[in-house]
């Protein structure tokens, strides 16, 4: 066993109360004298082994804070797409186009998460609305998981399928069906060609006379749509009953799906409540012609999800196929949006040795982490790694024990991430509560499951709940190792114990 030197400040537990008679159950502070103590540190083995999640979770406005488009393929894990489908309603109901409205244009805009220091700029001379002009351009690479150069091709779909109410809950394999092609990326409009890169555009025209600014867009991926469908389904509709209020509208046009056509690009985040529909017409007597804009509402409080589809690979299929929950899997496939996780089970020998430790030797537990390392064998790569996990007992819906003793530490972190930028890192699991209560207060020893993800908190800062968080939208995915007792990188819990 290896001593080691403590330092009071440094404790996990240092925000629960010790009163003055507090012994070696209370994390052992009275041994430490002068704000240091010496300690000794034990490493067990554990089983790991891998948890299917079914390629499964929940997808709606409930946890999607970040939505995901796109498709990435790699042969570990195989191929994964997500699309994303929204409820779009009137801004305003029985709405007025005016006399003879005619649809010039319909623009789709998201915003994906963006990379603000890599930009490129490009500045044209043209004409707008009749006048000369200069055209900048300024394109900011998005943050994308998967192969990078690629480009993509994005369709826009009216879908037929009723998404419900708000509040209903959906999972990410829900199937719609998609109705009218509305457009795509790479069809041209304005002044912007350019095909999907990855790219958010921000648009800026300038008079060139006097640098007068005539149109400024922020950075944004913008799809335009067919005009003609809007100037049937609504402009048309002026005054009809199909517009009049919400209901009727929700019934009418049920929704939009926003997907990619192909399999193998890369994964993007953008926020879903940003999404934006407008549409551009014109109005009035055809001697006295007049602009106007119309804007859909696309955030909440419509219905929307992720949808998550996935074709896995054949080596995929059969880790999942030959999960060994009793003595471990050599390899762990962990992968956030729905993807697996992975199981930790404390052997009872490793338990039977610490209560013998507190018993014989008055041990006191200060720290209790598993270690996680990822594997180079078959995951030797530069993909972004995960920064985070969701750590629960199974067959519990609770935050892990750690995490409620700990609300109201700022300073705590329930996991670590280490060398994310190299291969292998390594993760350390902060698990001392729970090893405390199976230790010193015979609680039953349940597997811990890890899954890609981190808790979200509501507009106080506040945790919700335990399935409150980002791993629907978390594209990251790694192998690690698992349990293979020849490896130096085999998943262990490092306890740190203080002697009297």
């Amino acid at each position: 066993m290896k001593k080691i030197k403590l330092f009071l400040f440094s404790l996990f537990f240092g925000s629960i109360a010790v009163g003055c008679n507090s012994d070696a159950d209370d994390l052992g502070l009275q041994f430490f004298e002068s704000n240091e103590a010496q300690g000794e540190q034990a490493a067990y083995d554990l089983v790991a082994y891998n948890v299917n999640n079914n390629d499964v979770v929940r997808s709606d406005s409930y946890s999607l804070k970040k939505a995901t488009l796109g498709a990435f393929t790699e042969g570990q894990f195989g191929m994964q797409k997500s699309a994303y489908v929204t409820q779009v309603r009137l801004s305003k109901y029985a709405p007025d186009f005016g006399t003879n409205p005619v649809v010039d244009s319909v623009v789709l805009e998201i915003k994906p998460e963006y990379d603000a220091t890599a930009k490129t700029t490009s500045t044209i001379n043209i004409t707008y609305k009749g006048q000369a002009a200069k055209q900048t351009l300024t394109a900011y690479s998005a943050v994308k998981y998967g192969n990078p150069v690629s480009a993509m091709t994005i369709n826009v779909n009216e879908i037929t399928t009723d998404l419900g109410s708000i509040g209903t809950e959906i999972l990410s394999n829900r199937s719609v069906t998609a109705g009218t092609l509305l457009g795509t990326k790479s069809v041209s409009y304005t002044h912007l060609t350019l095909p999907f890169t990855g790219n958010s555009i921000a648009v800026s025209i300038n008079k060139t006379s006097d640098n007068t600014a005539l149109l400024t867009k922020d950075a944004g991926l913008r799809i335009p749509l067919n005009a003609s469908y809007f100037q049937t389904k609504i402009a048309n509709k002026s005054g009809a009953s199909e517009l009049s209020n919400e209901s009727n509208f929700v019934n009418y046009f049920k929704g939009l799906k926003i997907s990619i056509q192909e399999n193998n690009g890369y994964l993007i985040n953008f926020a879903p409540d940003q999404v934006t529909m407008t549409m551009y017409y014109t109005y009035g007597d055809a001697s006295d012609r007049k602009e106007g804009t119309y804007s859909f509402n696309l955030a909440s409080p419509n219905v929307h999800f992720s949808q998550i589809s996935y074709n896995r690979s054949t080596i995929f299929n059969n880790v999942m196929a030959g999960i060994d929950r009793t003595n471990g899997d050599p390899l762990l496939y962990m992968q956030g949006m729905g993807g697996p996780g992975a199981g930790i089970k404390i052997p009872e020998n490793a338990i039977e040795a610490l209560k013998t430790l507190r018993r014989d030797r008055r041990a006191a537990i200060v720290s209790a982490k598993i270690r996680l390392y990822t594997d180079t064998s078959v995951w030797n790569n530069s993909y972004t790694k995960p920064d985070n996990f969701l750590v629960k007992k199974e067959g519990e819906t609770d935050f892990i024990a750690d995490i409620k003793a700990m609300l109201y530490n700022n300073n705590f972190k329930l996991v670590t991430a280490y060398a994310t930028n190299a291969n292998p890192s390594y993760y350390d699991v902060n698990i001392t509560k729970t090893v405390k209560d199976i230790v010193e207060q015979g609680q039953e020893a349940k597997d811990i499951i890890l899954n890609i993800g981190s808790y979200l908190t509501n507009y106080n800062g506040a945790l919700v709940s335990e399935d409150y968080n980002t791993n629907v939208y978390s594209p990251n995915r790694a192998v690690f190792v698992g349990t293979n007792s020849v490896s130096q990188y085999r998943p262990r819990l490092l306890v740190t114990y203080i002697i009297k």
